[in-house]
């Protein structure tokens, strides 16, 4: 998307999620924090917003790890767009909906703008991705990046036993970014924290919207290297990535 369109459609802020603690990657240090080449992790995610067309970030961690980000990242490394460092909440969910807050009360934004939502934890969500994400934001008020599963999927029963085999040409694999009409986005996470029985079982946003809001989620093409950095092997792949770009 280019400039001109963005000044007709309205804003783009992105909402970065780093406030996970990371307890599968089995490391003192937090995930997002960890060394990809020599920088932290959340680096690659915040500075390919940077670059890229969005108008705001806000960077949502830790309280405890507010002011590292700020010194060793935001300074450090000279990010100009973010907004605001905000700390998270106990769910995934809270965070976001921290960023979207702050999206209001420090940015303006409202109607005629645009969110979209990141995990800190993919480093590979490149500006190709993120494009189209923002596209179909503009087009439809929900979208998420996702691909087109590789592998054949089974739902369990209640005994652990293979219950149901979808249909594999219709199976995708969710990621990062998934963009937001913001007043769309904002409703559905109001009326989600109004009430603690709609929070069960929330794992991203899109579900968000689907359960409060009767609006369709459309899926965008994605990039099988836009991995969630979740385990060691995830830090391997991801290693090779970085050290094999004019290869990918």
């Amino acid at each position: 998307m280019d400039k001109k369109a963005l000044n007709k459609t309205g804003r783009f802020a992105a909402v970065v999620l780093a406030a996970g603690r990371g307890s599968r990657m089995n490391s003192k240090v937090q995930k997002q924090y960890m060394l990809l080449d020599g920088k932290p992790l959340i680096y690659y995610s915040l500075k390919t917003f940077e670059d890229g067309p969005v108008n705001d970030i806000v960077l949502v961690t830790g309280a405890e790890d507010i002011e590292y980000c700020r010194k060793e990242i935001i300074e450090k490394y000279g990010f100009n767009k973010i907004l605001a460092v905000v700390p998270g909440g106990k769910e995934r969910y809270h965070s976001v909906y921290e960023g979207l807050k702050c999206l209001e009360a420090q940015g303006g934004y409202g109607q005629g703008d645009y969110v979209l939502v990141h995990d800190g934890a993919r480093p590979f969500a490149d500006p190709g991705v993120i494009a189209r994400v923002m596209d179909d934001a503009v087009c439809y008020g929900a979208c998420v990046a996702g691909m087109p599963s590789k592998d054949t999927v089974k739902l369990s029963d209640d005994a652990g036993f293979a219950g149901v085999t979808p249909d594999r040409s219709l199976v995708w694999t969710v990621q990062t970014p998934q963009g937001f009409a913001y007043p769309l986005l904002r409703e559905a996470y109001d009326k989600m924290m109004g009430r603690a029985e709609y929070q069960t079982g929330v794992t991203d946003d899109a579900m968000v919207v689907e359960s409060m809001t009767r609006h369709k989620v459309r899926l965008t093409e994605g990039s099988y290297r836009n991995i969630k950095v979740t385990t060691p092997e995830d830090m391997l792949v991801a290693e090779t990535f970085i050290h094999h770009r004019a290869d990918i």
